[in-house]
């Protein structure tokens, strides 16, 4: 109940986690084993970067960074600037 009330509906879903880790389950199992654990480090940073991209830029993004701000120590938040 900390976070903001236009979150609260949002908050009772983890369907945006569970596709996050489908998309990376799809990608590992393309590539199927990996010699170490440092060797998959790459692969899931890279989707997460996307994921994280998509979710920057998509037009009803589920938590904005300034209706997050008030449960933040750090009020100074803005978003990433996007390449046009």
């Amino acid at each position: 109940m900390n976070f903001p009330a236009q979150h609260w509906t949002r908050l009772h879903s983890t369907n945006p986690l569970e596709r996050l880790n489908g998309e990376i389950r799809r990608c590992t199992d393309v590539v199927g084993v990996f010699p170490n654990a440092a060797a998959i480090t790459p692969l899931v940073g890279a989707i997460l970067l996307e994921q994280n991209d998509e979710w920057a830029v998509q037009r009803a993004r589920y938590m904005t960074l300034e209706t997050m701000a008030p449960i933040r120590d750090d009020l100074r938040v803005s978003l990433p600037t996007v390449a046009t």
